[in-house]
């Protein structure tokens, strides 16, 4: 069967039917969460600390239960509206935005902490029209120039994706160094067929090209102790989708962070810290 991203655009391929089905899939569910969370594992945040996330072609949501379940804010992009419906549907905590990434991203400079993506950068690789800004480097050129101004100084980005070749790896790598971005590429078990997967894990500020890349997985053991973890936090996930209950009500501690985080970021008329913070409220009328 031809790749997705082969077949139409995005906005197109993933209608209403597609979104749905994908969203429900349990494979994709698994998949989606491993990557998250090695994702997450090569951003390398402090941990413990608030931080406010970018997820690039967020689609309806499965990275950001993720984000949420490891106590991040998060805002969200895709061009595809009904994964954003989905996500609505879901319930989703974070913030929506209907973006074709490869136009750019118009949020303020040092927005976010960091960013991550999943499955979505090969998308940028097939020009739609024949119009020159279409081109598959014009496109990525402004993704990555306005994604580091987006980043704080210092601050990670990690985006997995799926290549076909070698000069698609070349391709993308170029044009996020002439972007900025340090880094490179991190191939996590690269003798399995089934396994391999590929991370773009670029550096915004705190040396640039003096950090050094992290390392691959290698070992099938590693990956046979990730999924016995990811098998867990999915199992306490169907148990909550069981119950019917989101865990809205959120701890004391992890509220006030939040709203301190907001309040750095500029946001107005977030509420004023009280004795009743990270209690449930009642509706007042």
């Amino acid at each position: 069967m031809s790749r997705p991203e082969l077949q139409a655009p995005p906005e197109i391929y993933y209608g209403d039917v597609e979104a749905k089905k994908y969203t429900n899939n349990s494979r994709v569910q698994q998949i989606q969460a491993d990557m998250t969370y090695r994702a997450l594992e090569l951003l390398n945040l402090p941990p413990g600390d608030p931080a406010l996330l970018l997820d690039i072609g967020c689609g309806s949501g499965l990275s950001g239960e993720i984000l949420d379940e490891q106590g991040y804010t998060w805002v969200g992009v895709d061009v595809a509206p009904s994964m954003l419906e989905v996500a609505l549907e879901r319930e989703v905590e974070g913030d929506l935005f209907l973006q074709d990434i490869g136009q750019g991203f118009g949020f303020r400079p040092g927005s976010f902490d960091g960013a991550i993506s999943i499955s979505v950068i090969q998308w940028l690789l097939n020009a739609e029209t024949s119009h020159p800004t279409s081109s598959p480097p014009h496109r990525l050129m402004r993704f990555f120039t306005t994604l580091h101004a987006a980043l704080r100084n210092p601050s990670r980005a990690v985006l997995q994706f799926y290549p076909t070749s070698d000069d698609q790896v070349q391709l993308i790598t170029s044009i996020a160094q002439k972007a900025g971005f340090g880094g490179g590429v991190v191939v996590d078990y690269p003798n399995s067929k089934k396994a391999r997967k590929v991370y773009l894990c670029l550096f915004v500020g705190g040396g640039g090209g003096a950090q050094q890349v992290p390392k691959g997985l290698e070992d099938e053991a590693e990956e046979g102790e990730a999924r016995a973890q990811f098998e867990k936090r999915r199992e306490r996930l169907k148990k909550r989708q069981i119950s019917g209950k989101r865990k809205n009500v959120k701890g004391k501690d992890w509220i006030l962070r939040k709203k301190e985080l907001y309040r750095q970021r500029g946001k107005d008329n977030v509420p004023n810290d009280s004795k009743y913070t990270g209690r449930k409220r009642k509706a007042v009328f």
